[in-house]
């Protein structure tokens, strides 16, 4: 039998006292959210979880990006004037994405989720395990581990009494061993605007890609309307925000 090492035998930890309840990391590799419609049964490779937490508590979930196509075409499957497709699902509302090569004023739709191809079925997986990495070492050897990491980033603004928890798997890890450094690059993910109480909650999501090197803030970039030569604009990650946050790095199987 082959011996295990030290960093695999350790994924047995109980993560109660580290993450909130409900909130255990998913498995990005296997989870997908599937629509009811009869008329294309479409699955969505899930990239990232984003949980509002208020008066209530929301989660949304945002889908791989894709392009705009003729479904089911005989020919000529994508759209000439082609743009990028990002859907989010919330139990109630969700978010379409539609960044064309232009600022185009249908860029990001509110839509009940019940009218996103009939609602969606849940295909959500947990990893066989789980271990909170406490230190910068541990994230090191993780990495060169070659096992998944899950990151969750915790946010809370005190003005409007609202958290959000941001979960994604991380795709880019920097990794600095002699000065033992580390620094997380990824998204996109759905970046919540909790500065103020939105009538729809989901009328406060944001693309964005986070990056983080401590576990107590989180950096932003977040796509918003930008200028280009010549007087245009255009959809891009170009607005920077940094947040105080609750950093937190699993290692799964």
């Amino acid at each position: 039998m082959k011996r295990r090492s030290l960093f695999e035998a350790s994924f047995g930890a109980t993560l109660a006292a580290a993450t909130p309840p409900g909130m255990e990391p998913i498995d990005y590799g296997r989870s997908f959210l599937q629509g009811k419609w009869a008329e294309n049964r479409v699955r969505f490779w899930v990239e990232s979880r984003t949980r509002i937490i208020g008066p209530e508590v929301i989660d949304y979930y945002q889908c791989a990006s894709c392009k705009s196509e003729n479904t089911f075409a005989p020919k000529e499957l994508f759209h000439k004037e082609n743009y990028d497709f990002l859907p989010v699902f919330g139990p109630e509302d969700g978010v379409i994405f539609r960044r064309k090569a232009w600022l185009n004023s249908d860029y990001r739709q509110v839509r009940k989720s019940a009218e996103m191809w009939e609602g969606q079925t849940y295909k959500l997986v947990k990893p066989r395990g789980a271990r909170l990495l406490r230190s910068n070492r541990e994230i090191r050897e993780a990495t060169h581990a070659g096992v998944p990491i899950v990151a969750q980033t915790e946010l809370a603004d005190p003005s409007t009494g609202l958290r959000a928890i941001i979960e994604f798997p991380v795709k880019t890890m920097n990794i600095h061993d002699t000065r033992d450094l580390y620094q997380v690059d990824s998204g996109p993910v759905v970046f919540p605007d909790l500065s103020r109480r939105y009538p729809r909650p989901a009328e406060s999501l944001r693309l964005a890609f986070v990056a983080f090197n401590a576990p107590g803030f989180a950096d932003f970039v977040i796509e918003a309307p930008t200028p280009i030569p010549e007087g245009a604009r255009v959809h891009h990650y170009s607005k920077l925000e940094s947040f105080p946050a609750v950093n937190r790095l699993f290692a799964c199987r």
